[in-house]
């Protein structure tokens, strides 16, 4: 099996990122040994929505929580801080980006998922013409068209004396460009991780969408497997074995790891994972939910199963364990006309500004320090893992390309109910999310504390909602006369914020004015674009 080892020094990025004395490695200084700082296991969920859990996220357990069983979920909440009010992007790649980042999507551009180099999955809008967001994704290096250029969390680990490690899904870069190898980010190790964003296939037996002897194998064919081909394994099992290989490794070389174990689970196809599918079937569920039902299980098998390793290795207390999903859940239909998969209460689902697209189930295991089974309604977002991830790792204190937009949990894991974000949450997709003629964007949204805006550039209208009170979304308040200084205000903010990150609109193809911010002022072209400078390569 080819695991893709790093063999080679980082590239240029790497110079831009020089650690500040005393809280990184520097030439000569040993490694940290296992046990001197926190191993971290950041476990990912693909397109698993709030409620696709046994595990409630909210005040109330509802009809979906009863659906699932996820027990292992349950079990880590005993241990865990549960944030409540955890958020996402609306889809893949601007949350993984963000997450590698610390990026807000609205800064690092990578506003849309990314596949084919140059070529983005907009589809063609009869009245706008979409900007020329980050195709490509991200890149750790500089001068690579299409692509935004970061200092990447993985490589900051490692000059820490983190070993890093990638098994399963990567969807950090398009085709052809450095960040469809996630070995070019600061990965020791990259198992399974590629370009496309969703398996070929689950199943071993059909060797995860290859076709041996074909030396171009299909897109979206799970890479790097080949050692289970043939077999009756699910794919979700196959990557946690190799997880698993990835401890013994950093425990054989006496350090501190960083296992970045990201599922393609619970994405699209819904391959039956036949150790679960059967009971779901049995307990009524059509065939579409019982075998989305079977992937959620699976999934939590996998969860228990990295914990309950940990534990037989003796490292459970020096490992922080983060669990969260990459975007809210899909919103699809099963063949009984019954719907498959869906995030009741909460509205809409992937691709949508609404909670259903951008809400996420979030878990955070320290052992020695996490204020453990309790339950945190402080609103975060995904970009806040990388100062987090950064501060746990003892090594907060350094210099990036980029600018950060995330915050540190590290307070609010530590049990500080009072701390407060300095900015408040907002998303940004000045695309169209089309993926199964949904035709949801373009928007801009915000939350501040129980109150959330959402504006579409495509009609102009704003969306007012008070999510304590109306967590459905069902009372939209933007055309309350009430709530008009309210409505005005958060406009306001929204487009402050918008502007701080340079965030790009899009534009009227009939007068080829570009569509007016939140707060109805004019879009002005970035200065450093207006000169030609704008690349895509930021800060």
């Amino acid at each position: 099996m080819n695991h893709r080892l790093l063999l080679t020094t980082f590239g240029a990025a790497a110079l831009l990122a020089q650690p500040a004395a005393g809280k990184n490695r520097t030439a000569g200084t040993p490694a940290p040994r296992q046990g001197e700082r926190p191993n971290i296991l950041l476990f990912l969920v693909d397109d698993m929505g709030w409620q696709d859990t046994s595990e409630p996220f909210w005040k109330d357990t509802t009809p979906l929580n009863r659906t699932y069983r996820t027990p292992n979920m349950e079990r880590m909440a005993r241990r865990a801080v549960k944030f409540t009010d955890a958020y996402a992007a609306s889809v893949s790649s601007p949350s993984r980006v963000s997450l590698l980042t610390g990026m807000n999507p609205a800064a690092h551009r990578v506003t849309n998922w990314t596949l084919r180099k140059d070529e983005g999955p907009d589809p063609e809008n009869p009245v706008l013409e979409w900007p020329a967001w980050s195709v490509n994704g991200i890149a750790a290096q500089p001068g690579v068209p299409g692509t935004t250029c970061a200092t990447p969390l993985p490589e900051l680990l490692r000059r820490a004396g983190y070993r890093t490690s990638l098994v399963g899904k990567a969807h950090f870069g398009a085709l052809g460009t450095p960040a469809a190898d996630p070995l070019t980010l600061g990965f020791d190790v990259n198992i399974a991780g590629h370009a496309a964003g969703s398996p070929a296939s689950y199943l071993g037996e059909k060797n995860f969408g290859n076709i041996p002897g074909w030396e171009e194998q299909p897109l979206n064919a799970i890479p790097d497997l080949e050692a289970y081909w043939g077999e009756d394994i699910f794919a979700t099992e196959a990557l946690t074995r190799e997880a698993k290989k990835q401890i013994d490794t950093a425990l054989m070389l006496d350090r501190p790891f960083f296992l970045y174990m990201s599922h393609y689970a619970v994405h699209v196809p819904f391959d039956r994972d036949m150790r679960y599918y059967p009971a779901y079937i049995e307990r009524g569920l059509d065939p579409t939910e019982a075998a989305y039902a079977a992937l959620v299980e699976g999934m939590d098998k996998s969860l228990g199963d990295l914990r309950d390793y940990l534990r037989a290795k003796g490292i459970d207390r020096n490992t922080v364990v983060i669990f969260l999903s990459d975007n809210g859940g899909l919103a699809a239909w099963g063949r009984s006309g019954r719907p498959g998969t869906q995030n009741r209460p909460l509205r809409s689902g992937k691709g949508s500004p609404l909670e259903g697209g951008i809400r996420v189930p979030m878990m955070v295991e320290w052992p020695t320090v996490a204020d453990a089974h309790t339950h945190c309604t402080v609103p975060v977002a995904i970009y806040d893992l990388f100062p987090t991830l950064l501060e746990i790792a003892g090594t907060e204190k350094v210099r990036t390309v980029q600018r950060i937009d995330g915050q540190s949990l590290v307070p609010l894991i530590g049990g500080d109910a009072a701390i407060r974000r300095k900015r408040p949450l907002v998303w940004h997709f000045p695309n169209m999310w089309d993926a199964a003629g949904d035709g949801i964007g373009p928007y801009s949204a915000i939350r501040q504390g129980d109150w959330k805006l959402i504006y579409y550039y495509d009609t102009g209208r704003t969306m007012l909602f008070n999510l304590r009170e109306d967590i459905f979304e069902k009372i939209d308040h933007g055309a309350n006369p009430t709530q008009d200084k309210r409505r005005e205000r958060m406009a306001k903010k929204l487009t402050d914020e918008l502007k701080r990150m340079d965030a790009q609109v899009p534009r009227v193809k009939t007068t080829g004015r570009w569509c007016r911010w939140p707060d109805g002022s004019p879009y002005r072209v970035p200065r450093r674009e207006k000169s030609g400078k704008g690349d895509g390569i930021h800060f």
